[in-house]
């Protein structure tokens, strides 16, 4: 018996059927588990992390102490449809709302961009 690693690749080839074809969904089957498995560890948690960042967006009020992606901490004076007005220690800033990464009080929670 032969004992490099081609003999038992030679052994396979031996006992299968010479009629046999081969499965031709069987390719399309591989890329199938591959998409899935991409879809769950890269695809889903990101649209998890959006959809939380999304809904604290929307639930944003004056007077909230927030930190924007960039780091920047203040109180929020004013909210119009798109644009917030936050207020710092050294004056007041106009930030768009997508800017804004969680509530300074839920430093643990802030949802990175």
């Amino acid at each position: 018996m032969k004992t490099t690693p081609h003999a038992l690749f030679s052994y396979i080839a031996d006992a299968a059927p010479a009629d046999a074809q081969p499965n031709p969904f069987l390719p399309l089957i591989g890329y199938a588990l591959l998409f899935a498995a991409m879809y769950f560890f890269l695809f889903a948690p990101a649209r998890k992390a959006q959809k939380e960042r999304e809904k604290l967006q929307s639930q944003l009020e004056v007077g909230q102490e927030i930190m924007t992606s960039t780091g920047i901490y203040g109180r929020i004076t004013h909210i119009s449809d798109s644009r917030v007005t936050i207020e710092l220690d050294s004056g007041k800033m106009t930030i768009h709302k997508s800017s804004v990464a969680g509530l300074a009080s839920d430093e643990s929670k802030v949802i990175p961009a």
